[in-house]
């Protein structure tokens, strides 16, 4: 007979009435590694470790911001009568991309007041950003969201899963697909390919295009599997309808580049 665990706590421990989620300490080690990574490139690539620490400082919360505020806008018809609901993140409810578009902004604007070339910033964070994406969704596992749909014990058996992931996808006696698994392995594969780009010398740019290629698909696949997806219409999931986007994008931003001779400078190149 098999004994059921209870649930890891959402909450790390607690400082009298301030609770620290593990949601947000799971974040923060992402951030703290991603940095790491950057700092390491950015000396090799003649950009300082001050530039780039003083970015992520700047987009960080700018980016969890607009992530909050996509997810808010998606699920309107919720929070609209939860007010009280809308700053409560530490429950969850950033949405990915939302915090890239703040991120990417944020570059575009840092990069031109201090002089720097976006898209080399940009491809020498491109692997920390999918670390952290990876590692974040550790956060959606102690919270028991991001999941997929119902499935059964063997199922998640014949994964040959750890105990503590079987265990913690059983939510109120049902047994979910650990979608929130399988995104992060595959980003977690993504941050590979990425770090081996860098001795393929691409042309400049091209690594953080690879990038919103490479999650983008990996998102698309996963997100049809999850069920607490933001929808669009009833049809239409709106992860994969900016995912579809991003795909396009960032292969039709990679040829328009070469043929208009913008991407002339490799990765290496200083």
């Amino acid at each position: 007979m098999i004994e059921h665990m209870e649930p890891f706590n959402p909450i790390a421990f607690q400082f009298g009435p301030i609770s620290v989620h593990w949601y947000g300490i799971i974040i923060g080690i992402g951030v703290i590694l991603g940095l790491l990574l950057a700092n390491k490139e950015g000396k090799r690539r003649g950009i300082s470790s001050d530039s780039i620490s003083d970015l992520i400082m700047l987009a960080l919360p700018i980016a969890i911001l607009t992530a909050r505020i996509y997810y808010v806008i998606f699920e309107w018809s919720y929070y609209k009568n939860h007010p009280s609901e809308i700053i409560a993140i530490w429950h969850g409810g950033i949405a990915i991309h939302g915090g890239v578009i703040g991120a990417v902004l944020t570059a575009i604007w840092f990069c031109r007041k201090r002089n720097l070339s976006f898209w080399k910033l940009a491809d020498i964070l491109a692997p920390s950003l999918l670390l952290g994406q990876a590692i974040g969704r550790w956060g959606n596992f102690m919270n028991q969201e991001a999941h997929g749909g119902s499935t059964s014990r063997a199922f998640l058996e014949s994964l040959h899963l750890p105990e503590f992931i079987i265990n913690q996808m059983n939510i109120q006696g049902t047994y979910y697909q650990p979608t929130f698994l399988y995104e992060s392995i595959w980003s977690f594969t993504g941050v590979a390919v990425l770090l081996l780009l860098r001795r393929g010398n691409l042309r400049r740019g091209e690594i953080f295009l690879t990038y919103l290629l490479w999650y983008s698909v990996g998102r698309f696949f996963v997100e049809g599997m999850r069920t607490d997806s933001l929808m669009l219409t009833s049809q239409i999931r709106i992860a994969q309808l900016v995912s579809v986007v991003c795909i396009i994008g960032s292969l039709f931003i990679a040829w328009y580049r070469r043929k208009k001779g913008y991407a002339v400078l490799l990765y290496n190149s200083n």
